[in-house]
């Protein structure tokens, strides 16, 4: 399993967007209104608004993941709480 993503709140995702695209030159996979996906060199970021998508850490994993829920990219997830309540997402993009 590898760490895939980190999933951040912002207040404008296409303003943000915009300030980590020119900042740090980083790729864009998707954006809308809700949430964006940036691809650095190592790792990828996500940006979110509150209460659409919660803050989070992603692991990739290849096992079939029960009882989760299809992204509009395709990729299938599971949302647990790590001991101290941080929410985590184990995703797989094949499933």
């Amino acid at each position: 399993m590898k760490m895939d993503h980190v999933a951040i709140q912002v207040d404008d995702v296409r303003e943000s967007v915009d300030w980590y695209v020119e900042r740090f030159g980083c790729g864009i996979i998707y954006c809308d209104h809700t949430w964006a996906l940036l691809q650095f060199d190592n790792i990828k970021l996500a940006l979110v608004v509150e209460d659409e998508h919660p803050f989070h850490i992603a692991f990739e994993t290849d096992d079939i993941l029960l009882g989760g829920s299809r992204h509009r990219d395709g990729s299938y997830s599971v949302y647990v709480d790590d001991p101290t309540g941080n929410k985590i997402e184990v995703i797989n993009y094949e499933q």
